[in-house]
């Protein structure tokens, strides 16, 4: 999440400082647009009305100040003004997208989901396993470990006690000769 973040900023100043705005309006940037653009977005895609009208309002109290006679922006043509909005409108979509990291677990089956369509009951399962006691972090922890306190037994000697192993192949047979229909085995 911090590489996330530290990726958004970088690429956000970089696009601010390439308009070569005076540093009165690149703080209303920062202050003011980026965060009421970014509610916006936000309030386009939630679902409850309630919460929907929180972050417009929220959001129209943060772009208040930009749209003033007076304000940051009020040195600016019209054209420089879409210019700024329409960058910083990227700036919020790009947050938007890389954000989608964040969603962990839920994310990782959801990923799941939408390749297969439906994940039957005993493969969800068989993945929560997999999570819970195979899967391991930076510290050599799994989530089962860190949840119980105390280390799990290795979820591949587990399987392999449980599991009745299959018998050995037949051994394959000889294939018969094709026969030739065009071509005598003479004039080969």
């Amino acid at each position: 999440m911090v590489a996330t973040l530290a990726f958004f900023w970088l690429i956000v100043r970089a696009k601010i400082e390439a308009l070569e705005l005076t540093p009165q309006v690149e703080q209303a940037v920062y202050k003011h647009l980026l965060p009421g653009l970014y509610l916006h977005l936000v309030a386009e895609k939630m679902e409850p009305a309630a919460q929907k009208h929180v972050l417009q309002k929220r959001s129209e109290e943060l772009l208040a100040p930009l749209r003033v006679r007076d304000g940051p922006l009020s040195d600016l043509e019209p054209e420089e003004v879409a210019i700024v909005e329409q960058v910083a409108l990227e700036c919020a979509q790009v947050f938007q997208r890389s954000s989608s990291c964040v969603e962990g677990r839920n994310g990782q089956l959801a990923l799941h989901h939408h390749r297969l369509h439906r994940i039957s009951s005993q493969k969800l399962a068989a993945l929560n396993t997999v999570h819970n006691y195979f899967v391991k972090r930076g510290d050599d922890t799994t989530a089962a470990e860190r949840f119980f306190g105390v280390k799990p037994r290795d979820l591949f000697e587990w399987v392999l006690d449980r599991v009745d192993l299959p018998g050995r192949p037949a051994e394959k047979r000889a294939q018969p000769q094709r026969k030739r229909y065009l071509l005598t085995a003479a004039s080969w």
